[in-house]
């Protein structure tokens, strides 16, 4: 296992200490922002320990219309599914510049190897993962589009920013296209919902960034 130079050293000190571990023993790599990491379908078996920066998990139906499932940070790692040799479920592209530590599967097995409690964390982190794509197809069959907008506002990960003194929850980075990537529906028909829970007092917009000022009414 190598150890990280002094000049690197700061890539893996906000890992937690198992993946930092597993981290160490990859290859480092950089991306340009929108380089496409992970394209769907292709053959592959490494994973990916994301040192910097975000990534955006996504596919395309059979229109071309893509469909989001949701941002990678830095400090997780993705490209777990497709450890078994198969085809990748979805497609990564990074929406900054981002620093990877890339491990084969290989790499993977000797680490849990050296490390079996890393399995628990592995196993977690697939359980994780396909519950949120299963949500997503459930949402996606059984609710409308404001119900869909609803759970993805609600359902905000670690971008958004509470604010201590009141109830409001800004969510930061976020734009009305990615929205409706999420929820399956047009970007205008995303903007004209949100513009109208604006409207109500519900939520207040910004240059991507949008806050939930209240409890967000369940139909509309």
């Amino acid at each position: 296992m190598s150890s990280p130079t002094s000049s690197d050293d700061g890539l893996y000190a906000h890992l937690i200490p198992e993946l930092r571990t597993l981290a160490l023993r990859g290859v480092v790599r950089t991306y340009p922002k929108k380089a496409v990491v992970i394209n769907e379908g292709e053959i592959g078996d490494n994973l990916f320990v994301l040192l910097k920066g975000s990534v955006k998990v996504f596919a395309m139906d059979e229109s071309g219309r893509e469909i989001t499932y949701g941002r990678i940070h830095s400090g997780d790692y993705f490209g777990e599914m497709s450890l078994d040799g198969g085809p990748r479920s979805a497609s990564v592209i990074t929406l900054e510049p981002c620093t990877c530590a890339v491990l084969s599967r290989a790499d993977v097995s000797e680490h849990l190897g050296d490390e079996p409690g890393f399995a628990i964390n592995l196993v977690v982190q697939v359980i994780r993962r396909a519950r949120a794509a299963t949500e997503a197809a459930r949402n996606m069959a059984l609710l409308d589009v404001y119900g869909r907008l609803i759970s993805v506002l609600e359902g905000h990960d670690d971008t958004a920013v509470r604010d201590p003194a009141t109830t409001a929850v800004t969510l930061e980075s976020i734009t009305h296209q990615e929205i409706a990537s999420r929820v399956g529906a047009s970007r205008e028909m995303v903007s004209r919902l949100l513009k109208d829970l604006e409207k109500g007092g519900y939520i207040e917009m910004g240059t991507k960034r949008i806050t939930l000022l209240k409890k967000l009414p369940t139909r509309w």
